[in-house]
């Protein structure tokens, strides 16, 4: 292969511009008006012989000559050249920032007769064809792990029906190494699909870059070309370890080749050894699991050396990031609206938001036990959860100051309306407002009793009040239910003789006046 000689002088530029300006090759070529293919060949020789800038001190320009261009017997041919370990080259280019170009260098550094650049890439590429596809497949150490569930499942007998239940088989698999993590599951929903993860990368000991999962349900909620909308927990399950989930495309089986051959090497080594097994619960199923998965990570490759333990050992490990102190604790998502009570209702419990939120849509991140509330993105509260239903949760200071009513409503406003219908629903909604420690929290309860004289009208409500009152019941649902069965139309609801005592002054009502 023929080279232009360049001028000693033209040289040391080169070695200057490059080792110290750090200038691009195409740079260089344009400032001393050579090919950048003559640029890059004698940039090469200077890495080859260990040469940078400034020289090595006393260096005349014949030893300098010399040391880049050494007198060399002829080439032998190249079949008969020295040949690259390519399963170490193959292995190397999975790392961060390692080139053919580099390996290609250290090569040369060892075998000054070897194959010269463009026969090392166009030999590695002909020695890649013959391996398998998914040994071919080029990803970086640590960037993918591919998760995925089986498409065959596991029955788990019930010991007391004999009833059996089949279970799920979660896999993950390392893009680089291909070493793989395998568990069973009861289901494929949101909180087993996000524990599978949380112990996939327990096993791993480390976090990857990124998750190339199916369309599945529990990860994306609406599929897209090129901006699928994933599920909020599972999102937020990936902020937590520092990950970025890139769904595969529909429709594009290479996006995840390997989930599916990681899927397919399960089935084949694992579940199809324990066809004939019956098992009695999940943790039993696991831990044979756990054997099988064992012998799968450790079973050599066909047409490389080592196996995938070896090979996460030496590529994948290192480069995974660390996981944080504490695994993810799961969480759900909910979007609200604040009603006029400043309150927002999450499984029939209703918690406190500052009363200027009132009327906007805000979105709750609840766990097992503790609820946050979000505006924008900004957490504007949290409480401890509650699972009582129909009870409040409330933060003093996020109350209007002296108690001042919420936007457009007050006490006195609801109970001036409950006027309108007559004296037995102004009872019902003073009681309501009094059974409170905050008047607010009653807000919806008056309003939904109110609000039935719009369906069954004036009258009507007005008996069911005053019938409800002989009951000692002052609930939504208890007025509506006399309504819907039409008790209050009952002969002896309108009868004079039975006319219900409506409460009197007590300690335990403010009354009408204490809200004016």
């Amino acid at each position: 292969m023929a080279f232009t000689r360049l001028s000693m002088r033209k040289i040391q530029s080169v070695l200057r511009l490059y080792f110290a300006a750090h200038m691009s090759i195409r740079a260089i070529a344009r400032a001393i008006h050579a090919s950048p293919s003559t640029v890059g060949d004698y940039i090469r020789r200077a890495q080859v012989a260990e040469i940078g800038w400034p020289v090595p001190q006393g260096m005349s320009e014949a030893e300098l000559e010399a040391r880049l261009f050494p007198s060399s017997r002829p080439s032998p041919p190249i079949g008969q050249r020295p040949q690259p370990d390519w399963t170490w080259v193959h292995r190397e280019l999975k790392r961060k920032g390692v080139t053919l170009s580099l390996l290609w260098q250290e090569y040369k550094g060892e075998q000054a007769d070897g194959l010269q650049y463009s026969q090392f890439c166009e030999r590695y590429r002909r020695w890649s064809k013959r391996v398998d596809v998914v040994m071919r497949q080029n990803h970086r150490a640590g960037e993918k792990l591919f998760v995925d569930y089986a498409g065959h499942t596991v029955g788990v007998v019930d010991r007391g029906t004999g009833e059996v239940h089949p279970v799920q088989i979660f896999v993950a698999v390392l893009g680089a190494s291909n070493y793989t993590f395998a568990e069973a599951t009861w289901t494929q929903s949101l909180p087993d699909w996000i524990g599978s993860h949380g112990r996939a990368l327990a096993y791993f000991g480390g976090a990857p870059e990124v998750w190339v999962p199916d369309n599945l349900r529990s990860a994306v909620t609406r599929p897209h070309l090129y901006e699928p909308d994933l599920n909020p927990t599972y999102h937020d399950c990936a902020n937590h370890y520092g990950v970025a989930i890139v769904p595969a495309r529909v429709a594009k089986p290479r996006d995840k080749a390997k989930a599916e051959v990681g899927v397919q090497l399960v089935e084949r080594w694992m579940l199809a050894v324990l066809r004939n097994r019956t098992f009695f619960s999940l943790a039993e199923l696991n831990a044979e699991l756990a054997v099988l998965l064992e012998r799968l990570n450790t079973r050599p490759f066909r047409k490389l050396p080592g196996c995938r333990r070896s090979a996460f050992e030496a590529i994948d490990r290192p480069a995974l990031q660390p996981l944080p102190q504490a695994p993810y604790v799961f969480a759900q998502w909910k979007k609200v609206r604040v009603h006029i009570d400043y309150h927002v209702e999450l499984e029939r419990h209703y918690y406190s938001v500052p009363y200027a939120l009132v009327g906007k849509q805000l979105m709750v991140r609840y766990t097992a036990t503790t609820v946050e509330v979000l505006h924008r993105g900004e957490r504007v509260a949290s409480h401890l959860r509650s699972h009582i239903k129909g009870r409040h949760t409330t933060v003093d200071i996020h109350m209007p100051a002296h108690h001042q009513h919420a936007g457009k409503w007050s006490p006195a406003r609801l109970t001036q309306w409950a006027h309108k219908y007559g004296p037995g629903t102004v009872a019902i909604i003073e009681r309501v407002l009094g059974a409170r420690r905050h008047p607010e929290q009653s807000y919806r309860t008056c309003l939904g009793i109110l609000r039935l004289g719009k369906s069954y009208g004036d009258e009507r409500l007005e008996a069911a009040c005053r019938y409800a009152l002989t009951l000692g019941s002052h609930s939504v649902r208890s007025v509506e239910s006399i309504l819907k069965h039409r008790i209050d139309e009952h002969q002896n609801v309108h009868d004079s003789q039975h006319e219900p005592n409506l409460p009197a002054e007590h300690d335990n009502l403010r009354g009408a006046h204490y809200y004016h």
